[in-house]
């Protein structure tokens, strides 16, 4: 994202999310029954995979509302900085939600398939359910797109970049798990014809396993991307950048001598950094550069939440005094 990717956030944006996780939520919910119904019907192992994704679809997005809702619990005595990172936890188990409900079983029933062989039966019912499926998968997907492509536009950033980097996680896997759930249509549409033309199940057992990798892959992105924010994220090098200069255009700052940016939830982060003040500074004068560094911090990027400056000698001052030059 730019340096302004990260400061423009709207308040409103969680619960945008939160409306896209729950159209997702319900529009999988109903799919994955459907699927069901069909793939029993029509002796599919293709539907049954389909079936399996949309029911970790399903958990996915109650995981993800409830890292919504828990995110949005208010800084108390136990927890300082808040429980924004709350929500990457939870997000993390969707991720697994998806690898262990949707692949695994995707993956193992097409391989049974193949081994063991299948009797296709009237694909009628199931050709049915996957139209509906792809036209409701196509309107929660819609919905998650139009939000995703509203916040990039506003951060000024590429829809795919902003996409990739977001820390707003919910979106990003509700973009991704649509996007994969209407392939995963096409794919057991073509497995369902393929048995048909030719009578084997094998096509059923190969849409079967290409779900289940699909699947697989999406679990790994969403998996590395919420490991790279309970990790530890800093906001965009452009943005520290501005962030230093804003800092350095204070009255009394001489120089940042370190700069610390951790990314805490989507509308929030932290900043930290040692700063040497001018040695002719009195302690007043150095507590108001203080509160106007945080103050300009937060009129320039609203999504820096909390600021912490530490006071501390330059490279000169330390060497003149015989101290370590690299605090």
């Amino acid at each position: 994202m730019t340096e302004a990717g990260a400061g423009r956030q709207d308040d409103d944006g969680g619960g945008e999310s939160t409306i896209t996780v729950i159209v997702a939520a319900l529009a999988n919910l109903g799919i994955a029954v459907a699927k069901a119904v069909a793939g029993v019907i029509s002796g599919s192992s293709a539907m049954l995979s389909e079936a399996a994704h949309s029911v970790a679809d399903t958990v996915t997005e109650l995981l993800l509302l409830t890292a919504l809702k828990r995110s949005e619990k208010p800084a108390d005595e136990d927890h300082p900085l808040g429980y924004g990172p709350e929500r990457y936890i939870w997000a993390m188990l969707a991720a697994v939600a998806t690898f262990v409900g949707g692949a695994v079983f995707s993956l193992y029933d097409g391989i049974h398939t193949l081994v063991a062989g299948e009797e296709p039966g009237d694909p009628l019912v199931s050709y049915i359910v996957l139209a509906v499926a792809f036209l409701l998968e196509s309107y929660s997907l819609r919905t998650g797109v139009r939000q995703a492509r509203g916040e990039a536009e506003r951060v000024g950033a590429p829809f795919k970049r902003y996409l990739r980097y977001t820390p707003d996680t919910a979106v990003k896997a509700v973009v991704l798990e649509d996007s994969a759930a209407l392939i995963g249509l096409v794919l057991a549409a073509g497995g369902l014809l393929g048995g048909q033309l030719t009578g084997s199940g094998v096509w059923d057992g190969i849409a079967s396993l290409c779900i289940g990798l699909l699947l697989l892959y999406v679990a790994w992105v969403l998996g590395r991307s919420n490991a790279e924010l309970l990790i530890g994220r800093p906001l965009p090098k452009p943005m520290r950048e501005r962030i230093r200069a804003e800092l350095l255009a204070v009255e009394h700052v001489e120089a940042v001598l370190e700069l610390t940016t951790l990314v805490q939830g989507p509308r929030e982060a932290l900043v930290a950094a040692k700063v040497d003040f001018r040695d002719v500074s009195t302690a007043a004068q150095i507590e108001w550069a203080c509160e106007q560094a945080e103050a300009r911090l937060r009129e320039a990027f609203p999504v820096v939440s909390r600021v912490y400056l530490d006071p501390t000698p330059g490279y000169a001052q330390r060497r003149h005094e015989g101290l370590n030059p690299w605090p």
